[in-house]
């Protein structure tokens, strides 16, 4: 095993095996302690691929990130490994097919060993399920990993693997990126594919990329998954070249506007407005400037509109799955309560909801990429608190008033780049007075990832953040 495997990140751990100062075989041994040491207390990794990783390695791999060990969320389609979706209506599942971006993994030389957890069918905004059991935070267990892409960020938070899958349909990338420490970028509407199985995820809301520890992991991967596949339904604007190659270049001094307003009726937390005062303090002393600004839409609009659209989509989600089962009336023994509930209700929503649901999103995204006319970059609080206790936002509790209540207390600037389709990234700018993670979030331009990598490396060297580790490695 390699004695610093937990200090490197997956351009480090390609570069060393690239130049044979290690083997696949050495580093995955290495992931595969820190998986016996860690996931028992943290419960991220749901479904180990262990053997088939060991006999990965013992085959010639290529590619830029050959031999690194890596996770893939439990939504996302790896053939002959059950795809649980967290939830009982998938217990027995095992697609025959690699979804799109999982094959573009292997082709980079990707180790894959093992499937994370999520919430059920990536609903919340915490990793706590029925079926795969609550996902901890290695900065306090007693806390939410977030979600729904919590258990990779967990495993990347425990050193686990530098880097692992993650998707984002609502924040569920940035979420999980805040409350765990990480780099967690969102890309453009299209940017990464989501086929074969999905058009367009959550009405277009949905994207896929990764959680990691550094700037250039997030570049790197970028690299290896960006562009359409055939037959996607629509595509990013073109990006030629390499985010990696590029990424390191400082960004010009850039106009970014200060965004204090939540899209939800929660507050922002004191510790939030210190992240962003500090935030600001440090963009002005690497020669940005800084203002506050309003976004000029209605946001309730928005709010209705993009749970239709969440509704709609889970809804048929849930019903395919029902039909291939051949359950006519699913209840509590089935599905989780919060799922339960948007299933009856995207049920009862007609086309015409679904079509004007459409139109009220696309306008606020030209609303938005009005903004990036006066200004390079968005800044808010990536979360309203800390994060919060398991239990907090309860799916299956029978109140789901009280969880509607509880989410819009814990998220309120994410969601509203998924509904627009702009690439936003949260950075572990920030660190509550009791050590826990606050993410700052970025959001820039249709189609500009590179923007945002260029001023999150300028960012990581200015306030590094790679020597910050949990307690549970203490």
């Amino acid at each position: 095993m390699l004695d610093n495997y937990e200090d490197l990140d997956a351009v480090a751990l390609a570069g060393l095996i690239s130049q044979g100062k290690t083997t696949p075989g050495e580093v995955l041994e290495s992931a595969l302690h820190q998986a016996e040491k860690y996931n028992s207390e943290i419960n991220a990794i749901v479904t180990p691929m262990y053997d088939a990783a060991r006999a990965q390695v013992n085959r010639e791999l290529t590619g830029p990130l050959a031999g690194v060990p890596f996770l893939v969320k439990d939504l996302n389609m790896v053939a002959g490994i059950r795809c649980s979706m967290g939830s009982r209506l998938w217990a027995e599942f095992v697609p025959d097919h690699d979804s799109e971006i999982v094959s573009r993994y292997r082709a980079s030389g990707l180790v894959l060993m093992g499937k994370t957890n999520t919430p059920e069918v990536g609903l919340a905004a915490t990793t706590e399920s029925v079926f795969l059991g609550d996902c901890k935070n290695p900065w306090d267990s007693g806390r939410t990993p977030g979600g729904s892409s919590g258990g990779s960020a967990a495993a990347v938070a425990a050193r686990i693997v530098p880097v692992a899958h993650a998707t984002d349909g609502g924040g569920s990338i940035r979420i999980p990126a805040s409350c765990c420490g990480l780099v967690g970028l969102k890309p453009t509407r299209a940017r990464t594919p989501l086929g074969p199985d999905v058009g367009e995820g959550w009405g277009s809301m949905a994207t896929g990329h990764v959680v990691s520890r550094t700037v250039r992991d997030s570049a790197l991967f970028l690299d290896v998954t960006h562009g359409p596949a055939s037959g996607d339904p629509y595509h990013a604007p073109m990006f030629d070249g390499s985010y990696l190659d590029h990424h390191e270049r400082e960004p010009a001094a850039l106009r970014i506007g200060i965004d204090l307003t939540p899209n939800s009726t929660g507050s922002i937390d004191a510790e939030c407005t210190a992240g962003i005062n500090a935030t600001a303090a440090l963009l002005t002393r690497l020669g940005h400037s800084v203002e506050p600004l309003e976004m000029p839409f209605d946001r309730e609009e928005l709010s209705i509109a993009t749970h239709v659209l969440v509704a709609s989509n889970v809804a048929n989600t849930v019903q395919a799955r029902l039909d291939a089962l051949g359950i006519n009336e699913p209840g509590s023994e089935h599905i989780e309560t919060n799922t339960l509930n948007l299933w009856r209700l995207g049920r009862e929503l007609s086309g015409l909801d679904y079509a004007r649901a459409i139109n009220v999103i696309h306008g606020v995204g030209r609303t938005v990429e009005g903004l990036f006319e006066r200004y390079d970059l968005i800044l808010s609080p990536t979360l309203l608190r800390p994060p919060v206790p398991l239990g907090f936002m309860n799916t299956n509790d029978g109140d789901q008033a009280n969880y509607g209540e509880r989410i819009q207390q814990f998220w309120g600037f994410t969601h509203l780049y998924n509904a627009t389709g702009h690439p936003a990234i949260s950075l572990p700018l920030h660190w509550s007075t009791d050590g826990l993670p606050v993410g700052m979030q970025f959001a820039a331009s249709f189609g500009n990832e590179l923007l945002l990598l260029q001023l999150a490396r300028q960012l990581e060297l200015a306030q590094p953040w790679i020597h910050r580790k949990p307690g549970l490695l203490d």
